[in-house]
């Protein structure tokens, strides 16, 4: 019999990859992310208890699988998904972070959060309505954070009599849509979640259908664009110097690594001040290490005695542009619009500086992706290109490049609140140019 340390050696050892669903009211997100962990196996006993005595109060015959996901009271009572919820499973090949996303066309700046880390975006379609708006909204958001795979999941099948047909011209309006964005490689399952077709188990109603199901892809899907092959980019967080007896010279750089791969003796470059200097040391967990690599919390230890301070950023490799002039694609998240001239705070890494919106450059439809004029600025939900200029110079790469150092945040100076969240360089979206 295998052991429980065996077994989380095997688990640490299989790849992660990290996906979102979204989908529109009543497409089904719910229930399709239930049954994916029921049918996976992996809902504890007491949330199945609890699932179904909720769905026996409510006079249902069979269990509400949807209610494993639609944790918030709000959400149970009206049917809807309103919150981004972070749910973690595994199987035998993989593990699993998937973010349940809103469906509500007013929530699309919590799909924009949910999905802004993910390997993977999973488009729900109701069979009977086909593509709408909302549909291409998340195909939208999806190649505005260059999700490198999309599947569209043709929902309600048993609805439409499993009619192949059906399924083959949502497909192809999909995939003609996700094509203009720049999006590649689509694949489609027609599947009924309430059933269970196609989800976990092939389906007994669509022998067309020869591709995988839902999880099969979920399992086999390549997780590529490793942040460990990038250059070497290391925002600094926190400066270390206890100044004790037994550390009286110690000085060392705290921080994650954001990409790219470092190793001792290696020659960095510290921005915006240019410095240069050779890494003496590195310590993970207070022990010294040879290398450091995309993910790692590490202290960099210089040869040098450099000024270097938190919001700093330690580079190697090809260099990122130092500008002042910050043109780029946002999705706007505050309920207060976004005008030219307001004065904001651009949060990039690790370094927050005061900066200027000069102008709101267009608003995008995402239904027809025409660009129109934003004289009124950008409201909540909206996307749009800006033209920023800050205060002090900022490390940039391009988003499409370096997720890390190519997304920033803008925020309210008076009261802290998140305005938008940027991604900047080159967009997809329209096919246009955010930079």
């Amino acid at each position: 019999m295998t052991s429980i340390t065996e077994q989380f050696a095997d688990l640490a050892a299989t790849t992660l990859l990290r996906f979102a669903t979204a989908g529109s009211v009543d497409d089904g997100k719910s229930t399709l992310v239930g049954r994916l962990l029921h049918d996976s196996k992996s809902v504890l006993t007491d949330q199945m208890e609890a699932v179904e005595a909720v769905s026996a109060r409510r006079g249902q015959d069979a269990p509400d699988l949807a209610l494993l996901t639609d944790g918030l009271r709000a959400e149970r009572e009206q049917g809807i998904t309103i919150d981004v919820a972070y749910r973690y499973f595994a199987t035998a090949r993989r593990r699993f972070i998937l973010a349940d996303t809103p469906g509500h066309v007013q929530y699309t700046r919590n799909m924009v959060t949910g999905a802004s880390t993910a390997d993977l975006a999973v488009v729900l379609v109701d069979a009977r309505n086909g593509v709408i708006e909302q549909t291409r909204r998340h195909a939208a958001v999806a190649a505005l954070l260059r999700v490198p795979h999309v599947v569209l999941a043709v929902n309600k099948m048993d609805l439409v009599g499993y009619e192949e047909s059906v399924f083959a011209q949502i497909a192809e309006e999909f995939t003609a849509y996700a094509t203009r964005l720049g999006i590649r490689g689509v694949v489609a399952v027609p599947m009924s979640a309430l059933a269970g077709d196609n989800v976990v188990e092939p389906s007994a109603h669509m022998d067309w259908y020869t591709g995988p199901t839902l999880l099969e892809h979920l399992e086999s899907v390549p997780v590529d664009g490793t942040p460990a092959a990038l250059p070497f980019r290391f925002p600094v967080q926190y400066v270390i110097r206890p100044q004790t007896a037994e550390h009286p010279d110690y000085r060392g750089y705290a921080g994650q690594v954001a990409s790219g791969v470092l190793r001792t003796g290696e020659a960095v470059t510290v921005l915006p001040s240019g410095h240069r200097g050779t890494v003496a040391g590195i310590d993970v967990l207070g022990v010294s290490a040879d290398t450091a690599s995309a993910g790692q919390s590490v202290t960099l230890r210089l040869v040098e005695d450099l000024d270097v301070s938190r919001g700093d950023l330690i580079i190697a490799g090809k260099p990122p542009r130092l500008t002042q002039d910050l043109e780029a694609t946002v999705c706007h998240l505050h309920e207060r619009p976004l005008r030219a001239g307001d004065r904001v705070q651009v949060k990039q890494t690790t370094r927050t500086v005061p900066a200027v919106v000069r102008e709101i450059a267009c608003r995008i439809d995402i239904d027809t992706l025409e660009r129109h004029p934003a004289e009124d600025g950008l409201s909540v939900n909206d996307i749009g290109h800006v033209v920023l200029r800050t205060a002090e110079p900022l490390a940039l790469d391009d988003y499409r490049d370096n997720q890390s150092t190519g997304a920033f945040l803008l925020i309210n100076p008076a009261d802290g609140s998140t305005l938008a969240a940027g991604m900047t360089g080159p967009s997809t979206i329209a096919g246009g140019s955010g930079a």
